[in-house]
């Protein structure tokens, strides 16, 4: 988990710029950015300057942001508990003393309880709602999608998507691993490099879409795949932009 996540995150909405605006402006592709702001995915240095660079801030102001607001006590009080004991005697102020020394070792007493608590729980994350289809898409050789039986899923991350399917294959390693949840945002504008499902003859296929002078391909992030080369008279249709991935932990 990184913990730049959030402050990434904010800063770039304060800016009214989206994930698909800063992916142009670092260089990272949007689930990247997405994984990056959810802190699913470590950042280094580099990727510090880079965000810092696109976001027109300083690397530190990364670590600063939002600058947690520091709670005082009010001097008057202090001023009156000293002035108040300042006019009692001597065995009085004893007594203060004594009951101020009490409270403070009751206070550290709670404060060193509810720490061992803490230290035991494990904080359980917040889940999302998405639409899930339990019909996998391949990142190999094609899987039907066609009469799918939509479900509802709960996942710890959160993402603007609008359904979540397995994924089978390891032709998208190491981006996508076979059993990873993608998140699909419906589209049928997709442009040169975005990652996206693609029905194909019929199966649903997770590649990169490239197009060049030579024509257009659902090209494999796995050097072992080939390529499928798509035309005008390919049975072939966009279903949607894949923005981010979940990797489940098994038990």
């Amino acid at each position: 988990m990184n913990i730049l996540g959030n402050s990434i995150k904010e800063i770039r909405k304060s800016k009214k710029m989206t994930q698909k605006e800063l992916a142009k402006l670092t260089g990272f592709k949007q689930n990247t950015i997405s994984n990056h702001e959810n802190g699913n995915r470590q950042l280094d240095e580099i990727d510090i300057r880079k965000y810092a660079k696109a976001l027109k801030v300083k690397p530190q102001q990364l670590f600063d942001y939002p600058s947690p607001q520091k709670v005082e006590l009010i001097p008057s009080t202090l001023q009156k508990v000293t002035y108040t004991t300042s006019k009692l005697e001597h065995n009085r102020q004893l007594n203060v003393l004594d009951y101020a020394e009490t409270q403070l070792e009751q206070q550290n007493t709670v404060e060193d309880s509810k720490n061992t608590v803490t230290d035991n729980i494990i904080p359980f994350p917040k889940l999302s709602t998405y639409n899930y289809y339990d019909q996998p898409a391949s990142a190999g050789t094609g899987q039907y999608l066609n009469d799918l039986q939509v479900e509802t899923i709960e996942l710890p991350v959160d993402y603007d998507a609008d359904f979540v399917i397995p994924i089978y294959g390891d032709s998208m390693e190491p981006e996508f691993h076979s059993g990873d949840y993608v998140f699909v945002k419906l589209s049928v504008n997709l442009s040169d490099g975005d990652i996206g499902v693609f029905e194909y003859y019929g199966d649903a296929y997770i590649k990169q879409l490239l197009i060049n002078d030579e024509g257009a391909f659902l090209h494999s992030l796995n050097s072992k795949y080939d390529d499928i080369q798509i035309d005008a008279d390919s049975d072939f249709r966009i279903i949607g932009e894949i923005i981010g991935n979940f990797t489940p932990i098994e038990l």
